[in-house]
């Protein structure tokens, strides 16, 4: 591994070599969103802290997050991710890990009661006496440093780079208190000590200048995220309308990391979210040095469509103005976060970024009890509960955790790809969520695959459950079915499954159906070859479930394409099940 630099508007490593960094995001780990946890009405780290300090004391908190720490990701996770083809991950983290014991305590003590002003300004004093006095981030051995330390170590090993993202800056750089923790909004750029200083912005600088000293020389970084997602800085809030905050800030950070001798690429993320430049592009950045910049975009429930662009060309989330920015301005681009969609999304928005040389990482590596994470942590009832705490410190760990390999098929294979979901042979019965991996055309078809207007609050999979493509999958509760069926399934829909049969002949097929307010029709092929259809009836009182029965001929030996077409509207699906007449029973997949 090499330290990486800005060549034109490509990213090289010493030789020369374009490198093209395409990783994942470990959030949730040295800052907890709520979201990931499943904790939503808790809204922010520093409120699930301040709901665990009604029931327990101030150690006892921090030794339960030294543990969360400890578990949520290890080694096995980065080795995992290498093993997909992985070459980057992004490190987010609270600044709050570079505090020592004492210093954090003030800032819990502001958790305990963040209306009361008087103790926040009491914190805010604090800060302003330890900067003054050179006390922080001054202990190597601070949690923030260690944490870093160890993933630089375990990615090394897998010929990973890592990029240090401050995720929750002091005070907070936007509004979204989930994202960046804070007790007010926008602080960070509003917040005033009692000697008139914008100290969260210097506190800030301090840190960067801390890391960089640190790791300047260190090639296992690839670069430095200086500020994450800031947003909402605009008129509306108090602030200027053309991100002269933001600039002012950047060329402070800059300055900070160069002034240790620090050449890293450093990372700069726009306004709303990451995405918006005006004021912050090369010819008008405030900062007078500006050598390996790298600038950033992310995506989200945006279009894909390589032909769309937006008409401010300083917002760069779509992919045309990421190429245009990226020609015009002579620099690299990097898609810092993209993700929280469907399988058809990420696959779309991946090779997208693949075909024009733009990196990316994705968001994220675990969330409880969602498909649209490679790593799906299983539900553990709640973190305020001794019990739920104790099962969600089992749950993260990387052995307990279930792999999506429909998301990982989503991000590192071509448009054309497909292969099984599942081992399917004949006889014997199919699970209808076990349809093919692939996109959207190729492995099934789907009538809503993917969110593409941020705007949309319909879901792409109406269920949610199991998998995370745009085919509707719910869980069920019907004894003669396995708990989960393909569900909302309209007309023009249809399933791929590859399967092997073994014992060639007549079959009888049973499917498990639930009809749907109007009568449905479904139709079965294997390859070229129409095997049969069947009539559902409608949805009534007296009628659930119904296992339906068609009889289909000559099913030819060997591995074969099993399709099923939906040309009138059915109201779920289970399962289909293949009966020889060259064997009395069949047994199940």
């Amino acid at each position: 591994m090499s330290m990486l630099r800005a060549e034109g508007p490509k990213i090289v490593n010493s030789n020369g070599k374009e490198m093209l960094l395409r990783g994942f995001n470990l959030g949730g780990w040295l800052l907890q969103e709520s979201y990931i946890l499943q904790t939503d009405t808790l809204n922010c780290q520093w409120r699930i802290k301040q709901g665990l300090l009604r029931t327990m004391s101030e150690e006892q908190v921090e030794a339960f997050y030294r543990s969360y720490r400890a578990n949520f990701i290890t080694k096995a996770d980065i080795d995992f991710l290498a093993k997909q083809g992985f070459n980057c991950v992004r490190l987010p983290f609270h600044y709050d890990l570079f505090l020592t014991a004492a210093q954090r305590h003030a800032r819990t003590e502001v958790i305990r009661n963040p209306t009361n002003t008087r103790k926040l300004d009491a914190y805010v004093q604090s800060l302003s006496t330890w900067y003054d006095q050179n006390q922080l981030f001054t202990d190597p051995k601070l949690e923030g440093f260690q944490y870093i330390d160890k993933v630089l170590n375990w990615c090394a090993a897998n010929n990973l780079y890592v990029i240090l993202d401050l995720h929750a800056a002091p005070g907070g750089q936007g509004t979204d208190r989930n994202i960046n923790d804070t007790f007010l909004p926008l602080d960070l750029w509003k917040r005033r000590d009692a000697k008139g200083r914008a100290i969260y912005q210097d506190i800030t600088v301090r840190l960067w200048e801390k890391l960089a000293a640190r790791y300047q020389k260190d090639s296992r970084v690839a670069m430095y995220d200086l500020l994450n997602e800031p947003h909402n800085l605009n008129e509306a809030h108090g602030m200027s309308s053309d991100n002269k905050e933001l600039s002012t800030l950047y060329a402070r950070l800059i300055k900070a990391v160069r002034s240790q001798g620090d050449q890293h690429l450093l990372l700069l993320e726009g306004n709303g979210y990451g995405n918006e430049y005006t004021n912050l592009t090369p010819d008008k950045l405030a900062a007078p040095e500006k050598q390996n910049l790298v600038y950033n975009g992310h995506r989200y429930w945006c279009t894909n469509a390589p032909e769309a662009t937006d008409p401010n060309p300083n917002q760069i989330n779509l992919i045309k103005n990421l190429v245009t920015f990226r020609d015009r301005w002579q620099v690299p681009v990097w898609v810092g976060e993209t993700g929280e969609n469907s399988n058809e999304w990420f696959a779309a928005a991946v090779q997208g970024l693949n075909a024009n040389n733009i990196g990316w990482c994705h968001w994220n590596i675990k969330r409880v009890d969602s498909p649209a994470s490679l790593l799906r942590v299983k539900s553990y009832g709640s973190v305020l509960t001794p019990s739920g705490r104790a099962a969600l410190l089992r749950n993260v760990q990387f052995a307990n955790c279930v792999p999506s390999r429909d998301v990982a098929a989503a991000l590192t294979q071509p448009s054309n790809f497909t292969a099984p979901f599942a081992s399917l042979t004949l006889p014997g019965t199919i699970q209808a969520v076990d349809y093919d991996l692939g996109r959207d055309g190729v492995a099934y078809q789907d009538e809503y695959s993917a969110k593409t207007d941020y705007r949309s609050n319909k879901p792409w999979n109406q269920g949610g459950a199991y998998r995370n493509d745009g085919v509707d999958i719910q869980k069920i509760d019907d004894s003669a079915s396995s708990g989960f069926a393909v569900s909302h399934l309209a007309a023009g829909e249809w399933l791929n499954y590859t399967v092997t049969v073994t014992m060639p002949g007549t079959y009888a097929v049973q499917l498990r159906v639930q009809p749907a307010a109007t009568p449905g029709r479904l139709t079965l092929k294997l390859g070229d070859t129409t095997l049969g259809s069947v009539m559902t009836g409608q949805q009534s009182d007296t009628i659930a479930w119904q296992t339906l029965t068609l009889t289909a001929k000559s099913l030819p030996a060997g591995r074969h394409t099993l399709r099923l077409c939906i040309d009138q509207p059915v109201e779920q699906l289970s399962w289909l099940r293949f009966l020889s007449d060259n064997a009395s029973t069949a047994g199940g997949q």
